[in-house]
């Protein structure tokens, strides 16, 4: 009985690891529909909204932005996506016409764009 429970304990660590592993594509399409349009595709604030947006879009790319993300994954993406405190992006995007669809954000997709979104600014240094 105890070897049968340490076996199944074995199989469900091996599902949840494998299960939490994030989805590079999925984090870039996000990335590409919903946060290129500001960041830019090299994530350094070279997006067509980049500069009407008050304060301006920053660069993602920064070591200082590179280390949060690290050091907090998955909550900084969230944290500006989920936007409690403030419009900052829906007004910008409101102001210069631009329409997105609204997206029901789930964890993984916040754990996918923060794994795109790391690989990037790896690619970037």
């Amino acid at each position: 009985m105890k070897t049968l429970f340490i076996v199944t304990l074995g199989i469900l660590s091996l599902t949840q690891t494998s299960l939490s592993f994030a989805d590079n594509a999925n984090g870039k399409n996000l990335y590409l529909q919903r946060c290129s349009m500001c960041h830019g595709m090299d994530l350094k604030a070279t997006g067509p909204l980049a500069n009407k947006s008050n304060p301006p879009t920053p660069d993602l790319t920064t070591s200082a932005f590179k280390k949060r993300l690290t050091d907090y994954p998955g909550v900084i993406v969230s944290s500006i996506i989920l936007r409690p405190n403030g419009d900052l992006i829906p007004r910008t995007l409101r102001e210069n016409g631009v329409k997105l669809s609204p997206h029901s954000w789930s964890i993984q997709d916040l754990r996918d764009l923060n794994q795109y979104m790391g690989g990037v600014i790896a690619q970037n240094r």
